[in-house]
Parts: C-alpha cells; structure tokens; sequence
C-alpha cells in the first residue's frame, strides 16, 4: 500500500484542524484502517487515487454531501467513495467514523480472482449513506481490535479482505460506454489464472506465462497488466501469499514445506515476503488463527 502521505482521503482529513486521528494502520495486502473524529467542517475529495470504504460509528446526523443536502448521515450508514470520483461534505456537528483505503491493484486483483473479470471491465459503484447491516458489523468488529498487537492485526487484515471481497461482490458493475483495445482475449486470461495456481511451486519465468499466449515478453506483460490491473509478478506473489495463508491457517505442515509448496526459494526468503505483506511471521500467523 503507498504510504498515508499519499492517500488523498486520509490527507485531507488529516490536514483539517477539527478532525482527529484517533489510530491507523496498515493491514497489508494494500488495504489501511483509520478511526476519526470530526466536528463542525468541510471536506472536499477530487480523483483519490485509492478507493475509500467508509462507515459512521457515531454521530452524523447533520452530516451531508453538498450535492444532496436532504440526505442526512447516521450511526451504521457506510458511503463508498471509488478512485477518481469528486465530492464535497458539510459535517455539522460530532461525527466518529472508521476508513478502510484499498489500493486499486488489490481492488484489481480482487476482481480478478472473485469475479473472473477484467478490473477495466469493472467500475466501483460510488453510494452515499448505504444500509448493509453486514459491512457495518464487520466496521464495528473492525474498531474493537488492537491493530499494533501483531495477533490482531492479523485479524483485521483478514477482516479487511473480508470487507473487500464483500464490496465486490455487492457494488461492482460493468464500466458504462466500456470499448476495451488491448489486454489478453477472456480465455487466454482464464487459462494463465488456471496455470499459475497449479504450478506455484514451480519457478515460473515469465517466458513460460508469454508462452501460453504465443505472445513476445514485452507484449506479455503489457497486455497482462492491461486486464489484470497488476504486473505479472505482482499477481503470481499474490497468489503464492494467499495459498500460504491457506496452509498456516488450515494444515500443519511445516514453514519449510509451505514455503516450498507455494515457490519461495527458502524458508526464510518466505518469511521475509510474508512479513512484508501480512505486517507478522508465518508463525504469529498461524498462532492467531489457532
């Protein structure tokens, strides 16, 4: 995920002089938490570059966007502001409310592996003041953690993907006016998905994955990161990290044999890349979900 710096949301907020951060943190996987408090303000987005769940903890009734003043926030009503959308708030009064920031290439690799789409097939749909009792729990579960104790931050960073997964599947539709050039044909791109999760193991080149689609590497990997939203690289290290999140969460087996079933080269050259990702050790991992 890009540092806090760069989040255009979390920055505005943290820019103003009545809103308060009371904690954030990174949950991997290119997703951030943040719980505010704010009063009596202003606020304005124009094209962030991540998408934003949002949901009000407490407070919110003389809340607003400026283009729909007669709709009104409240306690459990969640808004989902997408990359590059615009909006404008009037926060009259105390509000408390929870963010989680998705990076658009886990929302594209999200896409990809739930949906079986293209993420430029796809569009965020933007909602304000949303009712989904389920996403509202998950925010208020979500709020009762202790994201820096590294048992829990494990957690959360599940209950982020939980949170993600549940927006895609609920809020993502087809991009209007869509005319797609470019990118890998539907069943080159199921195929690749196909191949890479039953060769994980193996030191895939990226030769062998242009290969399968007759195509040179340079006009490989464009047309890969065209429909999957991410370099092929960065696809195949996300598919090795969720298999081994599977493993410690559902097998014994040893890090050594993880790290070998999902194509690290070592146990430790595993270890530093779960690390990396997940914010704890394959160890602490497995310990939390025990």
């Amino acid at each position: 995920m890009p540092p806090l710096e760069t989040l255009q949301v979390f920055q505005s907020l943290n820019s103003s002089p009545n809103a308060q951060l009371e904690q954030s943190a990174s949950l991997g996987d290119g997703t951030v938490a943040a719980l505010w408090n704010n009063r009596h303000d202003a606020q304005e987005y124009q094209a962030p570059s991540h998408h934003t769940l949002s949901c009000y903890i407490d407070g919110g009734l003389g809340t607003f966007r400026r283009d729909q003043p007669g709709n009104k926030g409240s306690p459990g009503k969640l808004c989902i502001l997408p990359a590059g959308h615009q909006s404008a708030w009037v926060i009259n009064g105390e509000i408390r409310l929870a963010h989680l920031y998705i990076s658009p290439e886990q929302f594209a690799l999200t896409c990809v592996t739930m949906l079986d789409k293209e993420p430029r097939e796809l569009a965020l749909r933007e909602a304000t003041f949303l009712e989904d009792a389920p996403q509202a729990l998950r925010f208020q579960q979500l709020i009762r953690m202790n994201w820096n104790e590294p048992g829990e931050r494990l957690l959360t960073s599940s209950l982020a993907h939980e949170m993600l997964s549940h927006t895609v599947l609920n809020q993502v539709g087809k991009r209007d006016g869509l005319r797609l050039k470019g990118g890998l044909a539907p069943h080159l791109r199921r195929q690749l998905i196909e191949f890479i999760d039953n060769q994980l193991a193996e030191p895939l080149s990226l030769g062998q994955l242009a290969a399968l689609c007759a195509l040179s590497e340079y006009h490989f990997a464009r047309m890969f990161r065209e429909s999957f939203g991410l370099p092929p690289h960065q696809y195949l290290l996300a598919r090795r990290l969720f298999r081994a999140r599977e493993l410690l969460r559902n097998t014994r087996l040893a890090f050594g044999e993880i790290a070998m079933d999902c194509g690290f080269a070592s146990a430790s050259h595993f270890s530093n890349r779960f690390r990396q990702a997940v914010g704890a050790t394959p160890g602490a991992y497995r310990l939390a979900f025990a």
